[in-house]
């Protein structure tokens, strides 16, 4: 289901020197901005749990996702390429997989990490704050992967549907609709993040975890294999 020569593309794309300079701007700055509150507020755990929910995993996060997730296959789609790709002796569901993983590995690296480096710099990982919301970043990866990969297979207009998930659903449609809140992968997070945190109160999400595990799993799957079954429709349509 992994086919390295797609990976090796597919990473040349997303790394590219504009795009990966790009994907180091928040998590830079969301590092900047936690050295910047531990020196100026010392260690505070609520702080510390504040900012990396609102910032990393709120904003940080789904915006890393919307770059790799739909630029693994989207530019492609949109200059023609991918009919390169089609042609040669690899099955459909075999690039949409290996895609998504390298979207996924991507998507990790660039807010997972710093997600990491930003809490032991905020709190010294105190009330395991700053692995809650790394695991939470992890998880999220996941999904926004999947789902953004789906918006640039589906769609020319990938980046601005993620952009409308991620801005206009999850936080507009989510801090004034609870219902809104139910089907965000961000609150999905947090009641991940939830479980693991030691501190009472620190973190909350409107979703139970099992709820929220089931409809991380249930996202991921349906994305990747609707993502799939569109790139065998384009190939048939483009042989006819």
């Amino acid at each position: 289901m992994y086919h390295p020569t797609v990976a090796r593309l597919t990473y040349r794309g997303l790394l590219g020197r504009r795009r990966a300079a790009i994907l180091f701007v928040l998590p830079v700055l969301l590092v900047a901005i936690s050295a910047a509150v531990r020196l100026f507020n010392g260690a505070d755990d609520q702080v510390a749990a504040d900012l990396l929910g609102g910032f990393a995993l709120a904003t940080m996060v789904p915006l890393i996702g919307v770059i790799a997730g739909t630029g693994a296959i989207g530019p492609e789609i949109d200059d023609g390429s991918i009919v390169y790709l089609l042609a040669k002796p690899v099955k459909r569901p075999t690039i949409i997989f290996t895609k998504l993983i390298v979207a996924i590995g991507v998507t990790m690296v660039f807010s997972a990490v710093p997600t990491l480096i930003a809490g032991l710099v905020l709190n010294g990982n105190g009330q395991q704050v700053a692995v809650a919301y790394t695991v939470a970043a992890l998880v999220a990866s996941i999904a926004y992967s999947a789902l953004f990969l789906l918006f640039g297979t589906v769609s020319r207009h990938a980046v601005v549907f993620g952009l409308v998930y991620v801005l206009v659903w999850e936080s507009l449609f989510g801090s004034i609709i609870s219902g809104a809140r139910t089907l965000s992968v961000q609150q999905w997070a947090l009641a991940v993040a939830d479980k693991v945190t030691q501190g009472e109160g620190l973190v909350s999400s409107d979703v139970s975890l099992p709820v929220a595990a089931v409809l991380l799993a249930v996202v991921t799957v349906a994305a990747t294999w609707f993502a799939g079954w569109k790139l065998r429709t384009l190939t048939l349509a483009g042989e006819e």
